[in-house]
């Protein structure tokens, strides 16, 4: 499992266009929904005018921040086929990291997932090469973790509690789409699928 020494190599390394398979259960209905989407990640400099923008946003010296992300997505879940409704946007991360820990810190968002307003959300790289976000709205709380298996295949979990209890669980499987070949390969594919009982799919 590949590892990291800091945040902003964990993005530059996501950097490309990916496939995501997901399935949400949404706990309080005891009933799950599958879905996909296409990802795009860009990694940004630290002296990006979009970096400097949203260090301005949230009233952040722009000289503590090492860089940050272009995030953009088009979806469609299960139970929006009927509406044909797709899920698709974009944000912006940016990283400052602690001033005595680069492997933790702040990430300031242009818009939140939950919430589409500007957000600042917690990061922290564990000791399995993982990264994880935890982000505070006012009316919910969300904690992600990213990892990758392999150079072209990453995971990710999620929870979104509300309320006082957790309403949805999220898995995604995500394949580095190849310019070549427009696809993952067929055993990276088999390898993801095989722990589980169903393939999981932001």
């Amino acid at each position: 499992m590949k590892t990291f020494t800091d945040a902003m190599e964990f993005f530059q390394f996501s950097a490309g266009k990916w496939r995501s398979q997901r399935t949400t259960h949404h706990l309080p209905f005891r009933r799950a929904e599958t879905g996909d989407s296409d990802i795009n990640v860009e990694a940004l400099s630290v002296d990006h005018p979009k970096v400097l923008e949203i260090c301005t946003l949230h009233e952040v010296e722009a000289e503590l921040a090492i860089g940050g992300a272009h995030v953009t997505w088009q979806a469609a879940m299960a139970w929006d086929q009927e509406d044909d409704e797709n899920h698709e946007g974009s944000t912006i991360f940016v990283l400052v990291p602690d001033a005595d820990n680069s492997r933790k810190g702040r990430l300031l968002r242009e818009r939140g997932y939950a919430e589409i307003v500007p957000v600042i959300g917690y990061y922290e790289m564990d000791d399995d090469g993982g990264m994880v976000l935890v982000t505070e709205y006012e009316t919910m709380s969300s904690v992600e973790r990213f990892w990758f298996v392999g150079p072209n295949l990453r995971m990710r979990s999620s929870t979104v509690k509300r309320f006082g209890g957790f309403s949805t669980a999220s898995f995604c499987t995500e394949f580095r789409v190849d310019p070549e070949t427009a696809e993952a390969s067929e055993s990276e594919k088999a390898d993801a699928a095989a722990p589980y009982v169903s393939v999981f799919g932001w």
